[in-house]
């Protein structure tokens, strides 16, 4: 059930992590604030397809 996702920056669209999420406990898309080494601050991450 474990899965490999895509996280990208919410602000300039860029990819930077990768992560692994549970589809049946978390069947929604995730929102992660992370670092981005693009804008140079913490942003919102949201999963991609």
């Amino acid at each position: 059930m474990r899965v490999v996702i895509t996280l990208a920056c919410a602000d300039c669209k860029q990819r930077n992590y990768t992560s692994v999420k549970n589809k049946k406990n978390d069947p929604d898309r995730i929102e992660v604030r992370k670092f981005c080494r693009f804008c140079k601050t913490h942003t919102v991450h949201r999963e991609t397809r």
